[in-house]
C-alpha cells in the first residue's frame, strides 16, 4: 500500500512534465550570474512582484537569514510574532548569522498589526538593543496557515516607514494566501524591503527559494549568499522547476485547500478531537483528547499508512499538497473514523 503523507507540502515530488522542464533547461555557472535559467526565474519573479531584483537560494532559511543581515548590524533587534519561522524553525539564526536580538509579541494566530509593533519598539538607550527590522509571515505555518491581507500590512509598511524600520515578509507560503485572497503579487511588492518565497511547498519544486527586494539588496545578499555557501553553479536545472512552478501550479492551490477544508469537517465531528484551528489554507492543526497522545496517534495512523507532524503533546498537524489526491482523502477520513470506533470499543483504546 502507498503511503499518504500529509507531513508537509515540503514533500512533494516533480510531475512529469515539470521534469521534463528541468531536463531541458539551459545552464551555466550562476556564482559568475551566467546561468541563463536562473536569470530568466530572478527576473520573472522580481517582476511578477513589481521588484527590482531577486535572488535564488537553496532555501526559505537562508533567504530569510540573508534579508536579517541585510537590514541590520549587529547589537540590533527584529520583531516578530512568537510563532514566527525566524525564531521557531531556523536555529536561532538570527544570533548566529547577524548577532541579532529577537524581539517576540503574540499577535492573533500569527498576525501582528500596527499599534502592538509600534509599542514594541524600543528607546534609544546604551543598554538596549536597537530595533531596526519587522518580520511577518504568510501565511504562518505554526499558526495553522492564517493569513494576512493586505488592509492589514498597509499601517505596518507605514509605521515602519515612519520609524526608519525595515519590513521583511517571510511568504514561504504567500501564494496560498494570495489565491485566497486575489491580491496580486505585485500589491505585496509595494508593501515590504525584501519578501522571500518557497518554491518547494505547495508550488511542488523539489528545491529553491527567492529573496526579492531592490537591486542594490539584491547584490549585496549575493555576497551573504556566498559567505553562506549558498553559491551553485549549474543550477538552472533546478531553476527550471521553479519557473515551471510559478507558471502552472500557483492556482491550484486553491484544491489544496479545498481538501484541507474537507478533512477540517470530519475532525470537527469527532469525539477525540479537543480543539481544532480554524482551517484558512492547506495546513490543518488539532488537538486530541486524552488517553490519546501526538505519539500513539500518530503511531496508530501509520498502521494505516498515514503520516502527520506531531505539533505538541496532543496536537497533531497535516498539510494538503499537489501530491494528496482526493482518493488519499478518503482514505484518511475512513481511518480517522477508525479511529473514533476503537476508541469507544471495550477491548481497544488509543495504546492498543
Amino acid at each position: 500500500m502507498d503511503w499518504i503523507n500529509l507531513t508537509s507540502d515540503t514533500v512533494t515530488k516533480p510531475g512529469p512534465d515539470m521534469l521534463q522542464a528541468m531536463f531541458a533547461a539551459e545552464v551555466g555557472d550562476d556564482v559568475f550570474g551566467e546561468d541563463p535559467t536562473i536569470n530568466e526565474l530572478e527576473a520573472y519573479a522580481a517582476g511578477l512582484f513589481g521588484m527590482e531584483a531577486a535572488l535564488f537560494c537553496p532555501s526559505g532559511t537562508m533567504t530569510n537569514q540573508i534579508a536579517l543581515h541585510l537590514h541590520t548590524r549587529p547589537l540590533d533587534e527584529v520583531i516578530c510574532d512568537v510563532y514566527s519561522h525566524i525564531y521557531q524553525y531556523e536555529v536561532g539564526g538570527y544570533a548566529f548569522h547577524s548577532g541579532l536580538a529577537i524581539n517576540l509579541l503574540e499577535g492573533d494566530r500569527g498576525r501582528l498589526n500596527a499599534d502592538q509593533i509600534e509599542a514594541a519598539i524600543k528607546p534609544q538607550y546604551d543598554w538596549l538593543p536597537r530595533t531596526r527590522l519587522v518580520v511577518l509571515e504568510n501565511t504562518c505555518n505554526k499558526a495553522g496557515g492564517s493569513y494576512y491581507r493586505l488592509p492589514d500590512v498597509r499601517p505596518i509598511w507605514a509605521l515602519c516607514r515612519e520609524r526608519g524600520l525595515a519590513l521583511h515578509l517571510d511568504g514561504a507560503r504567500l501564494f496560498n494566501a494570495l489565491v485566497e485572497t486575489g491580491e496580486r503579487p505585485a500589491e505585496w511588492g509595494s508593501c515590504f524591503d525584501t519578501i522571500s518565497i518557497c518554491l518547494s511547498k505547495g508550488l511542488g519544486a523539489p528545491v529553491g527559494s527567492l529573496l526579492l527586494g531592490s537591486s542594490e539588496d539584491i547584490q549585496r545578499a549575493r555576497r551573504v549568499r556566498k559567505v553562506m555557501g549558498g553559491g551553485m553553479r549549474q543550477a538552472g536545472y533546478l531553476a527550471a522547476a521553479g519557473l515551471y512552478a510559478l507558471h502552472y501550479q500557483v492556482e491550484r492551490l486553491k484544491d489544496d485547500h479545498r481538501k484541507a477544508r474537507r478533512l477540517a469537517e470530519t475532525l470537527k465531528r469527532l469525539p477525540y478531537v479537543e480543539q481544532l484551528r480554524p482551517v484558512e489554507t492547506n495546513i490543518i492543526i488539532f488537538d486530541v483528547k486524552a488517553p490519546w497522545t501526538a505519539a500513539s496517534f500518530l503511531g496508530k495512523l501509520e498502521t494505516h499508512h498515514i503520516k502527520a507532524a506531531p505539533f505538541g503533546p496532543q496536537t497533531i498537524r497535516f498539510v494538503t499538497h499537489l501530491d494528496v489526491h482526493d482518493a488519499m482523502i478518503e482514505k484518511v477520513e475512513r481511518a480517522l473514523e477508525q479511529l473514533a470506533e476503537a476508541a469507544v470499543s471495550p477491548r481497544s483504546g488509543p495504546g492498543d
